[in-house]
């Protein structure tokens, strides 16, 4: 028997095989492209939407943003003078207008003191009380004061006992004017902040700098009851993130490396990190290694994503899965044999643990039914002998 001859056998052998096999489930990676879309919704329950991947879908997910710093919190400068307030530690210097007095050396002669008109009393932190003691002034309340205010009060204490009393109030450690910056800094703190004001990266700089891949840290910021987390490299991108801090607020840089995972018929099945700051759809399938050409199904690339109430009630506004607050699962899906393709794959985000999944051909099938029953041959040759060669054997 001949080349040709043996290979219609083989092929006629096959055609047979996957006729048999036409019931039963040939082992497989994962879900064909149509069972991702027929499999959506199973004994008239629906388990996840399905959109197309199209220009309106695009304009929809660019609503998807992100949190805003200067949305939620405000770019407002604190402009008050600021206050003492319980834990910081201040000092008072006293001076009086000649010598004899109370905080002053004593007169050698009638013309000359023996040293200072001036005494320093030293450093106290503010008390629960929310007062520092003075001598001869007793107990002062200082909380919620400035420093001018509280020098005031305390020469009006000393009136009549000091000669001519002149204060001097300084904060040298302000603990209730400062933030605590923690997480992914060099030296987490409490940060004093400046009379001036100071921005998030000035208090980050302050702390000693980021010890994690700027890629790859998000800052949070709690100010009383209102938590927000952004992606550092949003702050340096924008400005307008890059707000004011208050007195209390709580900075913590976190570690959170952004990937997605790569699955079915591309170059590698892995969780692949993005290494930058947001990638687009094309950018993870080239990072993924491809499409494998032996394997996949180009009309079957699919995204796999939890999405956020807003998008999705914009997406599919009559569906039963999308509730308020909740998460909605949505299968985004993409034909690549459309050449338009490849101008939406490069504007559509990936998102943080997005999975991205390209189905078998149904090709592939025939080729492990080849592999199973003809092993010695070509796929190729195979295929394309299928009809010919069954037709030959006849």
């Amino acid at each position: 028997m001949g080349r040709s001859k043996t290979r219609g056998v083989c092929a006629a052998i096959c055609l047979g095989a996957l006729q048999g096999l036409s019931g039963c489930a040939l082992p497989g990676s994962g879900p064909s492209t149509a069972d991702v879309v027929q499999q959506a919704s199973v004994e008239q329950t629906l388990r996840y939407e399905v959109v197309d991947i199209d220009s309106t879908t695009i304009e929809t997910l660019t609503r998807r943003g992100s949190e805003s710093f200067s949305t939620r919190f405000g770019d407002r400068k604190v402009t008050a003078e600021p206050v003492i307030g319980v834990g910081d530690a201040v000092t008072v210097t006293i001076w009086e207008a000649g010598p004899g007095g109370l905080f002053s050396a004593p007169l050698v002669s009638d013309k000359v003191s023996a040293g200072s008109n001036s005494a320093t009393i030293p450093e106290q932190v503010v008390g629960r009380d929310g007062g520092i003691t003075v001598p001869y002034a007793g107990r002062v309340r200082v909380v919620g004061k400035t420093t001018r205010a509280v020098q005031q009060t305390i020469e009006q204490a000393l009136e009549g006992k000091a000669l001519q009393p002149q204060v001097l109030v300084n904060v040298t450690k302000a603990t209730s004017d400062s933030v605590s910056v923690g997480g992914e800094v060099a030296m987490g703190a409490r940060v004093p902040l400046s009379v001036r004001g100071d921005r998030i990266l000035e208090v980050i700089a302050a702390a000693g700098g980021v010890k994690a891949p700027v890629n790859e840290t998000f800052v949070e910021l709690s100010r009383g009851s209102t938590t927000s987390r952004i992606p550092l490299t949003r702050i340096i991108a924008y400005p307008r993130e890059n707000i004011y801090m208050h007195p209390d607020d709580v900075l913590t840089l976190v570690l959170d490396p952004q990937t997605f995972l790569a699955y079915g018929a591309t170059g590698a099945n892995a969780e692949i990190p993005f290494d930058a700051d947001g990638i687009t759809l094309a950018e993870a399938i080239t990072k993924a290694g491809g499409l494998n050409d032996s394997r996949s199904d180009p009309r079957g690339v699919f995204i796999f994503r939890y999405e956020i109430e807003p998008i999705a009630r914009a997406l599919r506004p009559d569906s039963p899965l999308v509730n308020r607050g909740r998460l909605t699962p949505i299968v985004y899906r993409l034909n690549l044999t459309d050449p338009n393709s490849l101008f939406l794959e490069q504007q559509f985000r990936i998102a943080n643990r997005d999975l991205i999944y390209v189905s078998n051909s149904p090709s592939s099938d025939v080729q492990k039914v080849f592999n199973v029953f003809a092993p010695g041959l070509s796929t190729a040759g195979s295929v394309a002998s299928i009809g010919v060669g069954a037709a030959s054997v006849k």
